[in-house]
């Protein structure tokens, strides 16, 4: 079985993913961390020095090689992944998914505290960060709302937001 977690970016898909890997003892895999490894740089220099078309596509090849893995695992997603390509459909054919569903408002308290980890909000600067995810969120919920499972995470702990999931599976 494939578990995937969706949404945008500080919702928790990484977080949530690696608790719950650990309690229904299977594997964890993070899709940006996997692409990293494959493509032997960061996601952010693949984006400066091969574009994002070049990225998307592997993004995309990378994701099936997961979703085509003989043991069961949970993966998180990037926030962008659902919305490129036949990528919603490919986790809709082959996992249980999950969207973890942030308010902008959530979203904005968790990226703040985390300017130095996420070069974006660096250079979006704080006073115009909760229009971009507002604008961002718009943009993604019509592919983020394909998911199996829709799990709010607003104020809510990581184990909390587990246990809902597993409960779910």
């Amino acid at each position: 079985m494939k578990i995937v977690l969706l949404g945008y970016m500080a919702s928790g898909k990484s977080a949530v993913g690696k608790y719950l890997a650990t309690s229904l003892k299977i594997k964890f895999l993070d899709l940006d961390a996997y692409i990293e490894d494959c493509e032997k740089i960061s996601i952010s220099t693949i984006f400066k020095t091969k574009g994002e078309i070049y990225f998307r596509k592997k993004e995309s090849e990378y994701l099936q090689q997961l979703l085509n893995l003989n043991e069961s695992c949970i993966i998180s997603l990037g926030g962008g992944t659902p919305c490129y390509g036949n990528n919603m459909e490919l986790i809709k054919e082959k996992s249980k998914s999950f969207y973890l569903n942030a308010s902008i408002n959530t979203i904005f308290n968790r990226l703040q505290g985390e300017t130095s980890q996420r070069p974006l909000v660096a250079t979006i600067g704080k006073d115009n960060l909760k229009e971009y995810i507002g604008k961002h969120l718009f943009e993604r919920s019509l592919f983020y709302n394909k998911a199996d499972e829709i799990i709010s995470v607003n104020d809510k702990n990581i184990d909390t937001i587990a246990k809902e999931i597993a409960h779910l599976l």
